[in-house]
């Protein structure tokens, strides 16, 4: 008995600690838009940590900072009229492990950063804004500097950083925050498992300057992460899917398989694509985007096919879609940074098991099917989709497509 009662007694101090609230305007940290303060929201963190975990409250105002590490059992609210103002010097940012572009690198941290810190959250309605103006303008002054010496620039070369990056947690949510501005990609999630994003507001600009490779949601060697109820329209992809890139990357442990995704009552304004899978990824399955709606002229679903990397995506449902949007499909080879590294491999793709059903949409064109010549597609399903295109064509080669009442500009579709 002795013995429950000291373990009810423990649990309690613990629910206690995690409870607690740090509001940062109590410990030093003051509302100025000017001042840099990483230095001392970073110490309100670490209080939270010795004292057991709380949750670090930004309150109403604009708060500059650079990067931010959350430790075990805290967790970040952000209140109404709340912004946490990203710095827009890359020297506020640590270079530190990561992983980019499929690829486990030294780079520079995000401003949110989560390293195995189970049951963190990110809650609103406050406004995390990276700031990122200084960032894209240097990025298209640098592209084409390099360009007029016939090269290409890769995003890595502009070292700018991410708005939230979390490592290797469990039971994440990220909700009713507004999430605007990257320097580059929006949200990263790398092995990380049950994870909800929910009704999050998540933009990036078009103009006037473009935002480049400021992808909405990341999602990189991860299972169970359901996005729901969000607003997204970033310059690059909306929601991407990720894992490893190049001849031996489904070999590397730190590489591997998305799966059992789910996107559901979501609206996505402008972005490359809504629901992306690559520029690196090897193995994506079980994945539903349904009961969306789409205010673009981009893809519903982007396949990017590597040449130089094993793929596999199968299991994909698309359903319940309205509104407007460029193609229903967008599959096309992708050998943007192409590299073999030496390897007498012979990497090929697996396309299977992907269906789109109860679509009413307005495109420009149905779509296209294409990938590389060693890639293999089937099990691919069209039924019960209304469209309205300016061109009744699917570009494809592939023969194993199906269509079942699928009306295009009110006459039954036959590719």
């Amino acid at each position: 008995m002795k013995q429950i009662i000291a373990l009810i007694s423990w649990l309690a101090v613990v629910a206690v600690a995690n409870a607690q609230e740090y509001i940062i305007s109590n410990y030093g940290v003051s509302n100025d838009s000017t001042k840099l303060q990483t230095a001392a929201i970073q110490k309100v963190i670490d209080k939270a940590e010795a004292n057991g975990g709380g949750t670090i409250v930004i309150p109403k105002g604009v708060y500059l900072t650079g990067a931010l590490f959350f430790k075990s059992k805290t967790k970040l609210l952000l209140q109404e009229g709340a912004r946490l103002k990203g710095s827009d010097h890359i020297d506020n940012y640590p270079l530190i492990p990561s992983r980019m572009e499929g690829r486990s690198i030294y780079y520079y941290a995000a401003l949110i950063n989560a390293y195995h810190v189970d049951s963190f959250q990110i809650n609103g309605p406050g406004t995390i804004d990276g700031n990122g103006l200084k960032y894209w303008e240097y990025f298209w002054f640098y592209r084409d500097s390099v360009k007029q010496h016939g090269r290409s620039a890769t995003n890595l070369e502009v070292h700018r950083p991410r708005l939230i990056f979390i490592w290797g947690s469990n039971n994440v949510t990220i909700k009713d925050v507004k999430l605007l501005n990257a320097g580059f990609w929006t949200t990263h999630l790398y092995q990380c498992n049950n994870v909800l994003i929910e009704n999050c507001d998540i933009r990036s600009p078009f103009k006037p300057v473009k935002a480049p490779s400021t992808d909405g949601i990341d999602i990189d060697v991860c299972k169970r992460v359901t996005v729901r109820k969000c607003y997204i329209s970033v310059n690059d992809d909306a929601v991407c899917i990720k894992g490893g890139k190049g001849p031996d990357a489904h070999k590397r442990g730190e590489n591997g398989v998305v799966e059992d995704i789910l996107i559901e009552d979501c609206v996505f304004g402008e972005s490359h694509g809504t629901l992306t899978l690559g520029s690196e990824s090897i193995h994506a399955r079980n994945i539903v985007m349904r009961n969306c709606k789409m205010e673009h002229n981009t893809s519903i679903l982007r396949l990017k096919m590597r040449p130089d990397t094993y793929q596999i995506y199968e299991n994909i449902r698309i359903e319940n879609i309205t509104g407007k949007c460029g193609t229903i499909i967008s599959m096309a080879p992708w050998t943007q940074f192409y590299d073999m590294g030496g390897s007498t491999e012979k990497p090929f793709a697996i396309v299977r098991n992907i269906s789109f059903s109860n679509l009413n949409v307005q495109c420009k064109t149905v779509g296209a099917m294409q990938g590389n010549p060693a890639d293999t597609v089937s099990n691919i399903w069209f039924s019960n989709i209304i469209a309205k295109a300016e061109t009744a064509e699917l570009k494809t080669n592939y023969k194993a497509i199906s269509f079942n009442h699928v009306i295009v500009n009110d006459v039954p579709f036959k590719n």
